[in-house]
């Protein structure tokens, strides 16, 4: 069988704006990302997903596109971003970009154009008459950051759709031109010789109907627009357009996505979906509310979803998610023990692994941001919404840092110098973590114990056991805390023993009984011949004889 490019390749992400600034300025840029290629290289990086950097109005800092066609001057220049794409190239990486098409900036010259009732650009976008002659929105839908997601522009006599910022207008598909444009942007990159996209929010662009919908805690109208049939028939129509044309891959960010969609996606339409049942296993109703980590819970996710989907995108954290340590994992005693066997999860489990900046040194999230620090657009809308349910001022903060997306877009951590060396700069966009002069890359460079060192040989190990890479998936039944299970190719078997908590457990009779030779552990000192017992965080992956 014959496997992609993207099947034996790990995806590192990068969020430009925190990666590493090569001007002073306190935002890192394309330049930065260029100067630790060789870094990237030698960790064992095959593809590199760029959040955007297009010229964006900043609302939501890229994930509101004010062209397609330019870069963020932030960031740098369109001869930047060509010099990457050539760079990384010549050292074997290809360049992945955000694609954002569910809206695009209220900046972008498509919206300010549609605002004329009579503008050939008018039905690009959901602009609607509200209701109460036109003194309400036209629905009682709600935004992803807060109020209605209608907004009133005067001069246009009519409410703009936006299911996140009103910054944000979302495209109408219904309209076939959108399409015809937004395949001229997709030519126009694989042209300049990127290697795909990841594609935001993806399975929410069809909207079926503008009625109301049914009420709901955290966002209202949401069933009206995830994974509708149209959204099947626009994403295989590009791929029968753009996508099958070219060597590339394409994931989707598909929120809320089920078995039978996930499948459908990745048919003819996407080559992955990042699901996110794994990563929001430790959530309660909504994102704010934060419950204790349950590894069974866990566990069972990422088991369920290798079982039903052939092909994965693996991941633990990404631009939109608190860090993954502090969620799955320990940042005091079993500080280290437990970053390691986190890598050791992604990079066993069937499918491409992504990870994303400073997970590969174990970056953690910040202790906690006050009001004054805060970037995220959807902290400001839950600082004023938090307090109208008589939340304390303590609690508003602490439930607003269970789901600020800022605690893993602060700084990368390279060195012990200022600002943990991301810039030469006095300032920076967000406060460096105050760990940093005891997590960074300059120290793990230097100890062969480190979470960085651990990463580049388990990568390295995953690149030369096709049983990792392309293997078939059997997960073994254990009770609580153990995560087990097989990964088989062409004869060759390997077994993943992982304890996903801080406490001893005591291994079961059917896996303390197998006979096998340890090729990889977290444990400095391994010295398991199958005993009784996994330390804290402990994990191995055993050949079977």
């Amino acid at each position: 069988m014959e496997h992609k490019f993207f099947q034996n390749q790990i995806v590192y992400q990068i969020y430009p704006r925190s990666f590493c600034d090569s001007n002073g300025d306190g935002i890192g840029d394309i330049p930065g990302i260029i100067s630790k290629l060789d870094y990237l290289k030698k960790l064992g990086v095959g593809i590199l997903w760029l959040s955007p950097v297009y010229k964006t109005a900043n609302a939501d800092f890229g994930y509101d596109v004010s062209d397609y066609y330019s870069i963020n001057p932030e960031y740098g220049t369109m001869q930047d971003m060509l010099h990457l794409i050539e760079e990384a190239k010549r050292k074997g990486i290809r360049i992945v970009m955000d694609l954002v098409v569910n809206h695009t900036s209220d900046e972008h010259e498509w919206f300010q154009n549609s605002i004329h009732p009579s503008s050939p650009y008018r039905d690009f976008y959901y602009w609607r008459k509200g209701k109460k002659n036109n003194t309400e929105p036209p629905n009682n839908w709600t935004s992803n950051f807060g109020g209605s997601a209608w907004t009133y522009v005067p001069e246009a006599n009519a409410y703009y759709l936006h299911v996140f910022g009103k910054k944000q207008p979302d495209l109408d598909w219904h309209n076939p031109r959108v399409l015809e444009e937004v395949e001229k942007i997709l030519r126009f990159w694989l042209d300049k010789g990127v290697y795909g996209f990841r594609c935001d929010v993806i399975n929410q662009i069809w909207k079926e109907d503008l009625k109301d919908a049914r009420k709901s805690l955290w966002v209202t109208g949401q069933e009206k627009y995830l994974m509708k049939e149209g959204n099947h028939r626009i994403l295989h129509q590009i791929y029968e357009d753009v996508f099958s044309r070219y060597d590339c891959m394409v994931v989707g960010e598909t929120y809320n996505v089920d078995f039978k969609n996930a499948r459908r996606f990745t048919d003819r339409e996407l080559d992955l979906v990042f699901q996110f049942d794994t990563v929001n296993s430790d959530k309660f109703l909504v994102p704010i509310f934060k419950t204790k980590f349950h590894p069974k819970k866990f566990k069972k996710t990422f088991f369920d979803w290798q079982r039903e989907l052939d092909w994965n995108a693996l991941f633990l954290e990404n631009h939109d998610q608190p860090r993954s340590l502090n969620r799955f994992g320990d940042t005091k005693k079993y500080y280290k023990e437990s970053a390691k066997e986190l890598a050791m999860i992604l990079l066993t489990l069937r499918g491409t692994p992504f990870l994303y900046q400073g997970e590969e040194i174990g970056m953690a999230d910040y202790p906690l941001f006050q009001p004054e620090q805060y970037r995220d657009p959807v902290d400001f809308w839950l600082l004023n919404l938090l307090p109208k349910f008589h939340f304390s001022k303590k609690k508003t903060l602490e439930l607003i840092h269970n789901c600020n997306r800022d605690n893993a877009r602060t700084p990368m951590q390279w060195g012990k110098g200022n600002n943990a060396d991301f810039t030469s700069g006095k300032e920076t966009w967000l406060p460096v973590n105050p760990n940093y002069p005891e997590i960074n890359v300059e120290i793990e460079e230097k100890d062969p114990d480190s979470i960085l060192s651990f990463y580049r040989q388990l990568i390295q190990f995953r690149k030369e056991n096709p049983a990792l890479l392309y293997g078939n998936f059997e997960p073994i039944k254990t009770k609580g805390s153990i995560m087990a299970f097989y990964r088989s190719y062409q004869g060759e078997m390997l077994f993943v023993l992982l304890n996903l908590t801080k406490k001893t457990q005591r291994l079961p009779h059917k896996i303390s009984s197998l006979v096998g030779e340890v090729l990889f552990s977290n444990y400095s000192h391994a010295g398991f011949t199958f005993k009784k017992r996994l330390r804290p965080y402990e994990g191995l992956i055993v050949k079977i004889k």
